[in-house]
């Protein structure tokens, strides 16, 4: 869950930083002190687009930064960090977005440099923002496949990566008859290119990490002089009258003629004697290597002309000779291919055919898991938006397929199967259904949403969600009925909700309410958490406006006392 967000010079805000406790978390104030400031740092924490405008008027930056703590260990944000090697400590997060006043923006997570697109990714499985005013991912058609399949995933899962498995291998072979069906003209100038390609890897007698071999040697020659002195030192400070070896065959000597005296004399003599004897063994080493040593001058110009040869080469063909050679092996196979085409495109085409058999069966199978997820998800959704009172709406799950006559099923294969799914909807008795993003109003546009929400935040995963102001456009008992809804998808994931209606922020866990005020001619906007007394008097102001009266009061009291009533009862 999200645990604290800090905001600094970000619009009208100065500097705040909000600590956020798990369950329902609501966000009240007046109409322009600061709570959809709030979303767009959020959103932008998750990877949205940035503008200069954010940045507040006379500073040089403006800094948004996210804690959030992940409790489950298979959340996929553990998998995008590993991926891009962010260390995760205590399974702590932290997300900061940075867009200076040139309109530069800086990303980093848990401390690392990363790229928009890479802290989008993280952004998308830790936030999650739902407003009135913009498209749904759950309104989108795009999406409706994946969320069917995650609705049952634990069903769907397997039969799914199966299938993308049999998919990609049929994919590559395709690419692969493709190419090798061109018409013979281009074949023939593809031949031609390899066979000339070939001849001169062939001419070059390459031998396995011969260039790392001939570049070691020419750094023994280059260095020939400073190598043998080197060596002759060492020898001569060893072997010799008065040298080390002489010194220590003395000092050894002088341990054993009183080993027998002492017990650590004994095990230092022996200790000292061993010593010497590799000592010894190790001079003699030095002088035999020293020996074979040789200065060839011609030697060294043959390197430096095999080497130029190979660094042209590897400009062709790879970075070194171990990648040349892997690519002679590739040539030589797609020649044969290619000269023996006839053959080969026989054998793919029956590879293809048995794989698109094997991948079409996969996809039926995973097709009639999907048949069974949407009937259970039709029966939920109905009776999630009966308790929205839109109990004569009907929703459906319409699946179709695109015909493809050159395959033997007769049916286009695509990376999820050869489905097609869209959420239909009806809210009307004896009204056709449609596409679920044409036939809805606004209030009953996020009725349907949060229905949805509601059966999808525990599969999606994602550890915080946010609703900005989801609730506009409903009042009485469907307002009690939104309230009800978020607080139970808040018991799956932390929610974060800006709001108007008193129904919902009575049936927050914990409320802030945020204000704005001058301080030194310029605007800044404060947030403070409220406790009990301070509740009613922030719902008293939802329910009458400015004025506060005793009406008002008695009637949060009893929504605060409704809300209570309702969370013991459904816990």
């Amino acid at each position: 869950m999200l645990m604290e967000l800090s905001i600094r010079d970000f619009a009208i805000i100065d500097k705040i930083v909000i600590e956020f406790n798990g369950g329902l978390t609501v966000l009240s104030g007046e109409t322009g002190a600061g709570k959809s400031i709030i979303i767009d740092a959020l959103q932008l924490l998750a990877g949205g687009r940035g503008s200069v405008e954010y940045v507040r008027h006379g500073t040089k930056k403006a800094e948004i930064e996210g804690l959030f703590s992940i409790d489950d260990d298979l959340h996929p944000v553990f998998h995008i960090a590993n991926h891009y090697g962010i260390d995760v400590q205590d399974k702590m997060v932290i997300l900061n977005r940075t867009i200076t006043a040139n309109g530069k923006s800086i990303c980093r997570v848990n401390g690392k440099l990363v790229t928009l697109a890479i802290l989008k990714e993280f952004g998308k499985t830790l936030i999650d923002i739902h407003s009135q005013h913009e498209t749904q991912s759950l309104m989108d058609p795009g999406n409706h496949l994946v969320l069917l399949d995650l609705f049952d995933a634990e069903q769907i899962k397997g039969s799914k990566e199966e299938f993308i498995n049999l998919y990609l291998k049929l994919s590559n072979l395709k690419k692969r008859y493709k190419t090798l069906s061109e018409n013979e003209q281009e074949m023939a100038h593809r031949l031609d290119l390899l066979s000339f390609q070939k001849k001169e890897l062939e001419q070059a007698n390459l031998t396995p990490n011969e260039d790392e071999q001939l570049e070691k040697e020419r750094e023994q020659l280059a260095n020939f002089e400073r190598i043998h002195r080197g060596l002759q030192d060492a020898y001569n400070s060893l072997y010799g009258e008065q040298r080390g070896l002489e010194w220590l065959y003395n000092a050894q000597q002088a341990l054993q003629m009183n080993r027998d005296v002492d017990n650590f004399i004994a095990e230092k003599a022996d200790t000292l004697t061993n010593s010497y004897y590799l000592i010894e063994d190790l001079t003699a080493e030095l002088r035999n290597y020293t020996e074979t040593l040789e200065f060839d001058v011609n030697r060294l110009n043959e390197i430096e002309a095999r080497l130029h040869e190979i660094n042209r080469l590897k400009k062709k063909y790879g970075s070194n000779v171990n990648e040349m050679l892997d690519y002679l092996g590739k040539i030589e196979e797609e020649i044969e291919e290619i000269t023996h085409r006839d053959s080969h495109l026989t054998k793919l085409a029956n590879e293809i055919g048995e794989l698109e058999a094997d991948a079409y069966l996969e996809a039926k199978q995973l097709h009639d898991l999907r048949k069974k997820a949407a009937a259970l998800l039709t029966t939920e959704i109905q009776s999630e938006l009966q308790g929205l009172y839109l109990e004569k709406a009907s929703f459906s799950v319409e699946f179709d397929v695109k015909k493809d006559s050159a395959s033997e099923h007769g049916l286009k294969l695509h990376e999820d199967g050869f489905d097609y799914v869209q959420f239909l909807l009806s809210t009307n008795p004896g009204e056709p259904l449609k596409p679920i993003d044409k036939v809805a109003s606004g209030g009953e546009l996020s009725r349907i949403m949060l229905a949805m929400k509601k059966l999808f935040a525990k599969h999606q995963g994602v550890t915080s969600v946010i609703f900005d102001e989801v609730d506009t456009g409903v009042s009485g008992r469907v307002a009690q009925a939104i309230a009800e809804k978020i607080y139970q998808i808040s018991t799956d994931s932390q929610v974060l909700c800006i709001t108007h209606l008193p129904q919902v922020a009575a049936m927050a866990d914990t409320h802030k309410l945020i204000h704005k005020k001058e301080e030194n001619n310029r605007t800044i906007t404060q947030i403070n958490e409220l406790n009990e007394t301070t509740k009613v008097e922030e719902l008293s102001r939802m329910i009458t406006g400015t004025q506060l009266t005793d009406t008002a009061k008695q009637h949060a009291k009893e929504l605060l006392d409704l809300a209570k009533n309702y969370k013991q009862v459904t816990t």
